[in-house]
């Protein structure tokens, strides 16, 4: 049975350029706005993946727009991270950090094991293809403590 949804999510990764922002456009389409969602990633230091874009665009979310930016930037921008209900992570080093924060925050945290599709393939529809893996995977764990979406997707 789907749990309710929570106020607030915030999706992780480690650099925050492919599987936390897809989770967060996914997240967004299909629960609409009552649910705050944001992402983060362990360093901030690369720009959203091309790749991400490109599959999250096949089903309508949109990423390009996405700037990046990791655990210590959302602080200094304002973000509370102790104001949020449920972190997901979407791997082990991105785990790592938010278990480390719920020393200091109180977070309840999952653990999503999603495959970093990130140099992977050798050609481009190989690469497009990991990258719909990772997607797929984000919207089966979705559905899976969600329900399925609730808005027109």
């Amino acid at each position: 049975m789907a749990e309710e949804l929570p106020q607030s999510v915030l999706f992780c990764c480690d650099h925050n350029s492919a599987r936390s922002p897809m989770a967060e456009g996914i997240m967004k389409k299909f629960y609409g706005t009552g649910t705050y969602v944001q992402s983060a990633g362990v360093m901030g230091d690369m720009d959203i993946d091309g790749f991400s874009i490109a599959v999250c665009q096949e089903m309508d979310v949109e990423l390009a727009r996405h700037r990046t930016r990791s655990f210590d930037e959302m602080e200094e921008w304002g973000d509370d991270l102790s104001s949020f209900d449920l972190v997901v992570a979407l791997s082990p080093a991105s785990q790592r950090k938010a278990l480390e924060l719920t020393r200091v925050f109180h977070l309840d945290v999952v653990y999503w094991p999603i495959m970093d599709p990130t140099g992977l393939g050798e050609t481009r529809e190989a690469k497009l293809n990991a990258y719909r893996q990772s997607r797929d995977q984000i919207i089966q764990h979705l559905k899976s403590r969600w329900g399925e979406p609730r808005v027109e997707t």
